[in-house]
């Protein structure tokens, strides 16, 4: 097991820790956590709200994916309501949403769901917009929390996904990974949003990484190493772990086995500062692991006309303009 605490490494650069948004003046953490599909992020967020609401802190969590599994662990697996859905229900009767409609909470940890649209019935990055726009006329900028903790998932590029890091939204990002090419690809990824969005004059930078389902390999630590990031816990990749999770139980307990674990990223969570990372090349990444699991040694063989029309090639002439130069 890791020991959760922040790497020592440091980025040598004079602008590492990025001005925090307007937020931070409330007293309010706002942090979007990114990551790949499958990986963990919601496991991750649900331990993690729980153990700093068992710490003292005021915590909202906000699910981000349409698919809306989020909050499913915190609350033992009963769905809950989303925003879209809710609001669209109340729309057709004539009502308005509450927010006891939609905001859940269980031993200190207040949690909800925007959701998103029936699948091939509308874009989920619209469906975000839309509720973050129902948010606001709740009242989101006024509620009082010490974290509010985003969702989102990383391996979707379109603008809805990326509204935090675009508009400022949060001060920080923290990306759940493990080790394996894709989960560090989604990482790299949105680590290369941070920067362009810092280069635009945004204000959002990495707070680091989780590692989760850590077998020990390596490839996430080096990645952390070479963006310029920490790594703010590793969580093993172990059978009670992975069985409490699947039961939807809830290990983030302060005295539990994975207590320590959990309070140390509780920690690392609150304090690392938001970074500008220097995301990796495709061939920097792929340097991170070993040359024959990832096809280094593949050479691109450019493909022919004949190859793709075999013995039907034909030379046909070209339907394009050519202009004559005067």
């Amino acid at each position: 097991m890791g020991s959760g605490k922040i790497n020592e490494y440091i980025p040598d650069r004079g602008d590492e820790t990025i001005a925090t948004s307007a937020a931070a003046a409330s007293g309010t953490q706002i942090i979007a956590i990114y990551g790949k599909g499958g990986i963990g992020k919601s496991f991750t967020l649900a331990n993690l709200s729980y153990m700093m609401a068992q710490q003292g802190k005021k915590v909202l969590l906000i699910g981000c994916d349409p698919k809306s599994d989020t909050t499913s662990l915190l609350f033992g697996g009963k769905a809950c309501p989303t925003i879209i859905q809710t609001a669209s229900a109340k729309k057709e009767a004539g009502e308005q949403v509450a927010v006891g409609d939609v905001c859940f909470k269980r031993d200190g940890v207040y949690a909800m769901e925007l959701g998103g649209p029936e699948v091939g019935r509308g874009c989920g990055g619209r469906g975000i917009i839309h509720g973050f726009e129902t948010l606001e006329k709740l009242g989101f900028h006024d509620w009082d929390f010490d974290y509010v903790l985003l969702d989102f998932l990383g391996d979707v590029v379109c603008g809805g996904f990326g509204l935090p890091i675009a508009r400022d939204m949060c001060q920080k990002v923290i990306v759940v990974a493990s080790n394996d090419l894709q989960s560090l690809y989604v990482a790299n990824n949105v680590c290369s949003a941070v920067e362009y969005f810092r280069r635009l004059g945004g204000n959002v930078g990495v707070a680091g990484m989780v590692t989760n389902k850590d077998d020990g390999t390596g490839e996430a630590q080096a990645f952390c190493q070479a963006v310029g990031i920490p790594e703010l816990a590793s969580i093993p990749a172990n059978d009670d772990i992975r069985r409490k999770s699947a039961n939807y139980e809830i290990i983030g307990h302060p005295d539990g086995q994975w207590g320590e674990l959990f309070g140390h990223l509780a920690t690392n969570v609150a304090e690392a500062p938001p970074t500008q990372p220097s995301p990796l090349s495709q061939d920097g990444l792929l340097d991170l692991f070993n040359g024959e699991e990832v096809g280094r040694n593949v050479v691109l063989e450019p493909a022919t006309v004949s190859d793709l029309c075999g013995a039907n090639a034909q030379a046909k002439p070209s339907l394009e303009v050519v202009y004559d130069t005067v």
